[in-house]
């Protein structure tokens, strides 16, 4: 179906050397495909991962409660509630640690799948750039102490807060971009507040682009309505804090959420494809993501007008 509750997922608790942490994989659980948002939390003093950097992947976290410090290389800065923290990818290394209130954060970012080959036998493997040794153990486990350095007193413009980033209002709905406010390139994060009765935008469906959202507060709806024939009517599932929704891309249904009595507020994950067409099937209208070009279609029977003789 595309949803879970953060309290039904299965907690996991890692403890290695000096990382600690307790997981929860919110977008596996919701049926994500090639994207992931998993929810990190962290008590007093806890580092969940190594300082690391990802090659493909574009990470964003955001801090849901608590108050902590992230890592850059060799710098760190304070992080608070409603933090949104965009990492590159290829540039620097990052992790974080929990403040003396603990941390919860989620973590969304495309899966990565490296190029490479195993021969067990050998004990070997290779990627396009030459072959190396398979070790047994965990990378973790040469993972030297990290000596976290004084947070310096101003943040760089990768991390935002929610606050300090302007709404787009319109219609009941106030959108902040907060990925894009924090340098993001290759997805995007937005915080979206409804008022009671709002819909979260118009009911769409992308060809290429994965979403994952997650319900902060308040409560409402799910619409999901099959994009042909543009009259059908939507499924409607209950969703409230804690909902964790999944699209991945090429589903042929339309999502939107619409907030109940006390509205809602959702973050709304996304990778941005350059290759996504989107199409909304209220309006018929198509958006061709790589070139920015919005039009309407005249909708046809697929085997109208050719020849099958």
């Amino acid at each position: 179906m595309g949803i879970a509750h953060w309290d039904d997922v299965e907690k996991i608790r890692r403890e290695r050397g000096q990382m600690a942490g307790t997981w929860s994989a919110l977008g596996a659980a919701a049926g994500s495909s090639r994207a992931g948002a998993s929810r990190i939390e962290l008590a007093p003093g806890e580092q969940p991962t190594p300082p690391h950097v990802h090659g493909e992947a574009e990470e964003i976290f955001y801090v849901l409660a608590g108050s902590g410090l992230t890592l850059l290389d060799d710098a760190a800065y304070e992080i608070r509630a409603g933090d949104c923290i965009v990492y590159k990818n290829t540039h620097e290394a990052h992790t974080v640690r929990a403040g003396d209130d603990g941390l919860d954060v989620i973590a969304f970012g495309a899966r990565e799948y490296l190029q490479t080959a195993e021969l067990p036998r050998g004990g070997t493997a290779w990627s396009i750039t030459g072959f190396f040794e398979v070790q047994a153990g965990h990378p973790w486990d040469r993972e030297p102490e990290l000596v976290w350095p004084e947070p310096k007193a101003e943040r760089p413009s990768t991390i935002v807060n929610t606050e300090d980033v302007e709404p787009d209002v319109r219609g009941g709905r106030r959108r902040r971009g907060l990925g894009e406010a924090a340098g993001s390139r290759w997805t995007g994060l937005r915080h979206i507040e409804l008022d009671a009765g709002a819909l979260s935008g118009p009911p769409h469906v992308h060809s290429a682009e994965e979403e994952i959202l997650v319900v902060l507060g308040g409560d409402g709806t799910l619409e999901l309505t099959p994009s042909m024939p543009p009259s059908a009517e939507p499924e409607v599932h209950a969703v409230r804090k804690g909902s964790v929704v999944a699209r991945p891309a090429g589903t042929g249904v339309a999502h939107a959420f619409r907030a109940g009595d006390s509205g809602m507020t959702l973050i709304a994950w996304g990778t941005r494809d350059p290759n996504d067409i989107c199409w909304y099937p209220r309006s018929q209208k198509i958006f061709w993501r790589g070139v920015g070009v919005v039009g309407r279609i005249e909708q046809l029977d697929y085997w109208e007008g050719e020849e099958l003789e």
